[in-house]
């Protein structure tokens, strides 16, 4: 499995790049967010990369971070969504906008993606928004560490607040929540929303 691609940028496209490494040219599918990182053609770049073989093709897809190749990967997971929508899905904002907006239950931000209709829309948060509970709960801005709070139940009230939740729900979903970490309370919480 080809997990990186280290090399000079030789072709810099909308929707693909090719680096050269170890004399072999490397074309890879990219989404928008990482063709914004990817610079000039003549320079080094890193792309994190997932091999998809298939009975007539080898297409190999790059990310900037592993935060977005991760996305790419629980978007395949998901029925009728494919590399080139979950391409779509990533061009759509940052691994943790995305990640956000499932969690959030923000059907109308996927659907506004090519290719996407209501039922792919909901059917992304239904099938992801329990997996994606802890990402969101990791994030940075959401840690103890960043916050300074040791208290669980603190971090998953900022947790959920960034989520867009109102200080009421908050409330709700926290009481009926199970957990001892912040992720699992967030976690708990996302789910008491689908019931």
């Amino acid at each position: 499995m080809i997990g990186l691609v280290k090399g000079e940028v030789a072709v810099r496209r909308p929707d693909h790049v090719v680096i050269l490494a170890g004399g072999v040219g490397y074309r890879l599918a990219v989404s928008a967010e990482t063709l914004r990182h990817v610079p000039a053609a003549g320079s080094e770049t890193l792309l994190h990369a997932h091999l998809i073989v298939r009975d007539d093709a080898l297409n190999l897809y790059g990310f900037a971070t592993e935060e977005e190749r991760d996305l790419f990967l629980l978007l395949l997971g998901v029925q009728a969504v494919g590399p080139k929508v979950a391409l779509a899905v990533l061009s759509g904002g940052t691994p943790r906008d995305l990640l956000r907006a499932i969690a959030g239950g923000d059907a109308p931000r996927f659907q506004a993606v090519p290719g996407i209709g209501k039922r792919t829309a909901e059917r992304i948060i239904v099938e992801l928004r329990e997996k994606v509970g802890a990402h969101v709960a990791e994030l940075p801005s959401l840690a103890a560490g960043e916050a300074g709070i040791d208290d669980p139940v603190a971090i998953a009230r900022d947790g959920l607040t960034a989520l867009g939740y109102n200080p009421i729900e908050i409330d709700s979903l926290l009481a009926a929540a199970d957990g001892t970490t912040a992720e699992q309370l967030i976690a708990s919480a996302l789910r008491g929303t689908r019931t």
